[in-house]
């Protein structure tokens, strides 16, 4: 087991070479996809460089004994929860974040003690690369060690024996690692996804909402597991929503969409022919233009699809935004509760009892009132799903504690021995049952 002034040096030494490579890794993110490199500072590089920052600033506080508060049926003693590492940590990063999604688990781990086998995918080889060097310099290779490789790597590594495995990717797959795990009933973490709304009522602030709506749908290409999948808008403003939608998509990428320096590709051409195949048959309101050689999709509006069609029925995971109309609440929740549990929801509106009652009435994991990705930022809110968008969550203090074992510890004085659990029982039943309701 690694010292928390262990654990701490080789954070401090990660932390070194991740401000080192910075760069390295932004190009290998372009390389990969063309994502823009505010967009990889932003949400791949800086994000990781200041969660380690802030994981190596707390650590000693996470990792210290926790004193609770005693029963007084130990009376007296003293009780404490231990923070303990799991062990063997196996970690599977997916593509779209490749950096961010494989540093940020893999800092908690290591933070809380364990070791780390790390699976980064094959879809980004630049980014893995660049991942691979940071690893070999910083860790032993007993401490953190990279496997780099297709899927059958991946499966040789679920058929191993794990302490614990964190999974980052699609539905479909984490079903897989969450069989594989059960073998040898392997705690996991599953970070999976699923159709995420954004829904505008007739209150909502049209236009701020359009520019917050269309950010989280084009940035990373809509290659994020959070991105707003769909767009539920209350019939009486759909057509006046429109308009501010393809404003922000304009002003965001210019006339010239495909020359922009600001927007990313789609990863490989199978994901780009799954995008294409989205647009088949739809009424296309704005956008619709592909590119195969150069894995382009345009930021797209499709208006009222068929709730049967593939692209509602799929996770979209693409710059593609489907637009739907609603006239009820009752309506609004049949469209998405058709759908198992989003990841996140999005919800644009000034009506408090609205709001209120939306947020009671439907399950997801996380989102946001008036915006879109930005509850992902706050290291203090749990990241995670519900259902079938994911199992655990993780993220600041809760990463810790989600690589931590909470060992529970009485320590009992030897002071005096209250003789009412020893047998002889006769004569204590009534009196102990009083003493318990009374707790």
């Amino acid at each position: 087991m690694y010292t928390v002034s262990q654990r701490k040096k080789v954070l401090s030494k990660l932390l070194d070479n991740l401000v080192k490579y910075e760069t390295d890794m932004q190009d290998a993110l372009y390389k990969d996809f063309k994502k823009p490199r505010f967009e990889s500072m932003i949400s791949e590089t800086e994000y990781i460089i200041n969660e380690l920052r802030y994981t190596i600033k707390k650590l000693d506080s996470w990792a210290k004994p926790k004193r609770v508060f005693p029963s007084l049926l130990n009376f007296p003693s003293a009780d404490y929860l231990y923070s303990e590492p799991y062990g063997k940590i196996l970690i599977i990063s997916p593509w779209n974040y490749p950096i961010q999604l494989a540093f940020s688990p893999l800092i908690a781990a290591v933070a809380a003690g364990n070791k780390v086998t790390l699976k980064p995918s094959e879809l980004t080889p630049n980014s893995s690369s660049i991942i691979s060097k940071i690893i070999r310099e910083t860790f032993e290779i007993d401490q953190v060690v990279v496997i780099t490789g297709d899927y059958t790597i991946a499966q040789d590594l679920l058929s191993k024996r794990w302490d614990y495995i964190f999974f980052t990717g699609s539905v479909p797959v984490g079903k897989i690692v969450a069989k594989a795990a059960a073998e040898n009933l392997t705690p996991v973490t599953l970070e999976l996804g699923g159709k995420s709304p954004s829904i505008v009522d007739q209150t909502a602030d049209l236009k701020l909402a359009a520019k917050r709506i269309i950010w989280g749908k084009i940035f990373n290409a809509g290659q994020t597991c959070i991105a707003p999948d769909y767009l539920i808008v209350h019939k009486s403003i759909k057509e006046k929503m429109i308009p501010h939608l393809i404003q922000e998509i304009q002003n965001a990428l210019g006339s010239s969409m495909q020359e922009s320096e600001d927007f990313a590709r789609i990863i490989n051409l199978k994901n780009w022919k799954r995008q294409q195949s989205f647009l088949e048959n739809q009424t296309i309101l704005f956008g619709g233009q592909t590119n195969e050689t150069d894995l382009y999709v345009s930021p797209t509006l499709l208006d009222e699809p068929n709730l049967e069609s593939s692209v509602m029925k799929e996770e979209i995971f693409g710059p593609i935004l489907p637009i739907i109309s609603y006239t009820t609440k009752e309506e609004l929740y049949k469209i998405v509760n058709r759908f198992e549990k989003p990841l996140a929801l999005y919800l644009f509106t000034k009506d408090k009892s609205f709001e209120k009652d939306l947020l009671s009435e439907i399950s997801f994991g996380g989102g946001c009132i008036n915006d879109t990705l930005s509850h992902f930022s706050n290291k203090n809110l749990p990241f995670g799903g519900v259902g079938h968008s994911g199992i655990g969550a993780y993220h600041g203090k809760l990463g810790f504690e989600t690589f931590s074992h909470q060992k529970s510890i009485v320590k009992k004085s030897n002071w005096i021995d209250l003789p009412f659990r020893y047998a002889p029982y006769k004569g204590k039943f009534q009196m102990v049952k009083k003493i318990l309701k009374w707790l």
